[in-house]
């Protein structure tokens, strides 16, 4: 069963119909019978008008009658007295009081015969019983014909009628279609249909289950990070004081397992901070303080911070566009830019180039960063944005460390401005290339 509304058409037509089918049968039956009652009543008035016209004794005569009626009056001694034209000189019947079905003339008819006493007459009456029963039929089916047309109405009204009492069903389909992969907050109960109730509540119990688990994943991730930063600074301080040690020495040489270790800590400690940003910046927990904001102005402010990264790479970093101006939250946005610079700089070779641009495309603001790197082939594509995913693993081909959250991050800001993340290839011919494009922007004329 694909569809519950042409289920319940079917149905519900197919019980109408067998219900009309036997009243019609039922109906078609009694009408038959009436019929034959009503003709039965006709013969036999027709009867008794002969029995009252006066008739001569003397030779037999003969009178024209419809073709579909045929007479004889006969005597008490049983001489024919008057005959209709089409009737024969032989009785019709036998001279028996009551109805009988004869065969004459290569008809089926059906016979009267009934003796008055007040004349002593025998009066034979009969008519066609195929012209009855053609009358009989029209009667019946004008009887049963309204029932049959109206099926087609009766359709059309049980498609409507379905379709409004599952119009609750549809805007429950609605209501789950138009909410967000992040957002879990309960349907609205608002009044619906009895039978439809357990199924809100339902939904809603599922949901409530999913925000607590998912709560639980963030609580225990954030606190997690939170207390490792403690431990983490800890053994950065030592493992710095280890290194002036040496130096203190006059070892020129650091031990390897030293320079490993440090960055191992500073690998972990990047981690952590991912993390935290990660789960400050998921858009259904996360305080945002929206504002106008010069989009141009803070990627410049957030490259001049960054900037460091790219000349100790000796990397050729260039800003390009103009002022536009949207309405966002700054401190995510912040985050953003600097996810997807550091992201740039780090799989740029050295001596390579970064290009980061803002303009706005049909009232849509497009922040776009490119890069000289390797990219990521496209059937990545999709899978970058999950948690943790690196293209590659840690054997990436650029050997840059990571952790795999960055775009993650990024991704949830974006959800948080709504906007959306396109990927591709860069301008320099090899590279990546992200744009991230945020719909409706609107352009101010101040700072």
């Amino acid at each position: 069963m694909k569809s519950i509304r042409i289920f319940l058409l079917i149905a519900l037509l197919s019980i109408i119909m067998l219900v009309n089918f036997v009243s019609a049968l039922h109906g078609y039956r009694d009408t038959m019978a009436e019929a034959q009652r009503l003709f039965d009543r006709q013969l036999s008035a027709s009867a008794r008008l002969l029995a009252d016209m006066p008739v001569a004794t003397g030779a037999e005569r003969v009178v024209a009658q419809p073709e579909a009626m045929v007479m004889q009056v006969w005597s008490e001694d049983k001489k024919l007295l008057v005959r209709s034209a089409d009737a024969p000189k032989q009785p019709l019947s036998e001279f028996a009081v009551g109805f009988k079905e004869i065969n004459f003339s290569g008809y089926r008819w059906r016979s009267l015969a009934e003796y008055f006493p007040d004349n002593g007459h025998w009066i034979i009456v009969a008519e066609r019983s195929d012209l009855r029963y053609q009358l009989a039929e029209k009667l019946a089916i004008a009887a049963v014909l309204p029932i049959l047309l109206g099926l087609p109405i009766a359709g059309l009204l049980i498609w409507f009628v379905v379709g409004r009492g599952l119009s609750s069903l549809r805007k429950l389909a609605e209501d789950l279609h138009s909410k967000r992969a992040e957002d879990l907050t309960p349907l609205s109960e608002g009044s619906p249909p009895q039978e439809l109730l357990p199924v809100v509540q339902s939904i809603n119990a599922l949901l409530a289950r999913l925000q607590a688990s998912f709560e639980r994943e963030r609580r225990f991730s954030a606190d997690a990070a939170h207390e490792l930063r403690t431990p983490i600074a800890a053994i950065q301080v030592h493992a710095h004081n280890l290194e002036s040690d040496f130096k203190g020495t006059g070892q020129t040489v650091i031990p390897q397992s030293l320079v490993k270790l440090e960055d191992s800590v500073q690998r972990m400690a990047h981690l952590v901070e991912q993390m935290l940003d990660l789960f400050r910046t998921t858009p259904e927990h996360y305080p945002a303080r929206f504002e106008i904001l010069n989009l141009h102005a803070l990627a410049r402010e957030v490259l001049a911070e960054e900037y460091p990264i790219f000349a100790q790479r000796k990397q050729q970093v260039e800003l390009l566009g103009g002022r536009v101006f949207l309405r966002g939250d700054r401190f995510a946005l912040t985050i953003l830019l600097k996810n997807l610079l550091r992201n740039a700089a780090k799989y740029t070779p050295e001596e390579g180039h970064v290009q980061v641009s803002t303009r706005l495309i049909r009232g849509d603001i497009l922040l776009q960063v490119e890069d000289s790197g390797p990219g990521i082939p496209e059937k990545e594509y999709p899978r970058v944005f999950e948690r943790f995913y690196r293209v590659g693993g840690d054997r990436h081909q650029s050997t840059a460390p990571g952790c795999g959250l960055g775009l993650s991050i990024v991704q949830h800001i974006a959800r948080l401005h709504g906007a959306s993340i396109e990927l591709g290839q860069s301008h320099f011919g090899h590279g990546l290339s992200i744009t991230v494009r945020f719909k409706k922007a609107k352009e101010s004329k101040d700072a």
